[in-house]
């Protein structure tokens, strides 16, 4: 049940949320950094 609510969890951040694989992290601002640190977060519980 946990690992569904993530992996749709992680399905919604593909769709909503902006990727910012490609840029340097320490050039991002604060909010940015929470947005990369969220998809982060949600995609390893979703792979556990």
């Amino acid at each position: 049940m946990k690992r569904q609510l993530f992996k749709f969890l992680v399905k919604l951040n593909k769709l909503i949320l902006p990727s910012y694989y490609q840029k340097d992290p320490m050039k991002l601002t604060t909010f940015q950094k929470a947005i990369l640190a969220f998809r982060y977060w949600a995609l390893t519980n979703s792979l556990a």
